[in-house]
C-alpha cells in the first residue's frame, strides 16, 4: 500500500464517524424521521472490505448502510441529504437511512428487511457467473440474520452453484437486543458456513488492516473459481441498535471495554508506530472532515424536499 492509500482509509473511517455523530444530533432535533441505525464502532469493517474490492465487485448490505455508502465514494452531501429526505439525496429523498444505493458505484443497497438481501446477492453472483465475468458480490449482514431462512437458502445455493460471492457476517454481538448465545445454536457464526462446506474464518473487525487482508485472501479464493467464502468479522456497535434503543440489555462496562479498542484509534496508533504518516497529517484530515460534514449539513438543510409528482417516479424500470 502507498502512503495515500493509508490516508484515504483513515479519512473514510473518520468521515463515517463524524457523519454518524452528526446524524444522531439531527435525529434528536427531529430533522431525520423513521429509523436511524448508526455505524459508530464498526467503521473498520466496511472500510477494510471496500479497500480490497475492485470496481467490478458488487457490494450489498443491510440497513446499517451509511458507512458503506461513504466508503464506495458517495459524498457526505448525498448521504446527509438522504437522511433528511431531501431531493438531493442519493435516493432522491425517498429511501432514507435504510435504502441508500448507487448502482453506478456498484453499491446495491441498503435493505430494510433482515436477511432478505442474501438471496439477491446470490442472484447477482449467478449473473456474473452466467456472463463469465470476474466480479465478486460482497454481501454484508448482521449476526441476527444468520438465524433466518433467507440466510440458509442463499448460502446453500451459493455452494451448490459455486457462486462468486463473499458472505460477510458483521458480528456486533447483538441481534437488536438479543445476545448470540440466546439466539444461535453455535457459538461461532462461521460454523454455519461449515455446514454448507464453505471455507471460512473469523476476523478482528476493529483492525481495518486485518479486515482488508482477510478480504483480499477471500477474494483471491473466489476469483480463482473455488466458489464462495465466508468471513465472520468480530465488531461492536458503540451506540444502540437504533436511535430508539434504551440499551437495557448490556452493561456500560462492556461498552467501555470495546470503546477502548476503537477502530480509528487502533489505526491511528498503527500509522504512527510504523511511521507511515505524521500526527500532523492525521490531524489535518480530522479538521478537513469536520469542515466537510458541517458543509454537508448546510447543503442538506438548504436542499428542496422532493416534489409531489416525484412520488410516481422511479416506480418501474424503463
Amino acid at each position: 500500500m502507498e502512503k495515500q492509500d493509508h490516508l484515504d482509509i483513515y479519512y473514510q473511517m473518520v468521515l463515517i464517524r463524524r457523519v454518524e455523530e452528526r446524524a444522531a444530533e439531527l435525529y434528536q432535533q427531529g430533522k431525520i424521521g423513521g429509523f436511524l441505525h448508526l455505524y459508530i464502532g464498526q467503521e473498520a469493517v466496511s472500510t477494510g472490505l471496500v479497500a480490497a474490492r475492485k470496481p467490478q465487485d458488487r457490494i450489498i448490505t443491510a440497513y446499517r448502510d451509511h458507512g458503506v455508502a461513504l466508503n464506495v465514494g458517495m459524498s457526505a452531501n448525498e448521504v446527509i441529504a438522504e437522511l433528511l429526505g431531501k431531493a438531493t439525496g442519493c435516493s432522491k429523498g425517498k429511501g432514507g437511512s435504510m435504502h441508500m444505493a448507487d448502482v453506478e458505484k456498484n453499491f446495491w443497497g441498503g435493505h430494510a428487511i433482515v436477511g432478505a438481501h442474501l438471496p439477491i446477492a446470490a442472484g447477482m453472483a449467478l449473473r456474473d457467473q452466467y456472463m463469465d465475468g470476474d466480479g465478486v458480490t460482497i454481501c454484508m449482514f448482521g449476526d441476527g440474520a444468520t438465524n433466518i431462512g433467507f440466510f440458509h437458502e442463499g448460502v446453500n445455493l451459493s455452494k451448490v452453484w459455486n457462486l462468486p460471492v463473499l458472505w460477510v457476517c458483521e458480528n456486533n454481538q447483538y441481534g437488536m437486543g438479543t445476545t448470540i448465545e440466546r439466539a444461535s445454536a453455535v457459538s461461532e457464526i462461521r460454523q454455519k458456513a461449515e455446514g454448507y462446506g464453505i471455507p471460512n474464518e473469523r476476523v478482528d473487525g476493529m483492525d481495518v488492516m486485518a479486515v482488508r487482508e482477510a478480504t483480499l485472501n477471500a477474494m483471491e479464493h473466489i476469483r480463482s473459481g473455488e466458489g464462495p467464502y465466508f468471513l465472520e468479522i468480530m465488531t461492536y456497535r458503540f451506540r444502540g441498535h437504533s436511535m430508539g434503543d434504551p440499551e437495557r440489555y448490556r452493561e456500560s462496562a462492556e461498552i467501555k471495554k470495546w470503546q477502548e479498542n476503537d477502530p480509528i484509534g487502533i489505526y491511528r496508533v498503527y500509522l504512527n508506530k510504523e511511521k507511515i504518516v505524521t500526527k500532523k497529517e492525521l490531524d489535518a484530515i480530522d479538521d478537513q472532515v469536520m469542515e466537510e460534514v458541517q458543509s454537508a449539513v448546510q447543503f442538506a438543510e438548504s436542499s428542496p424536499d422532493p416534489a409531489p409528482e416525484a412520488l410516481f417516479e422511479d416506480v418501474y424500470a424503463n
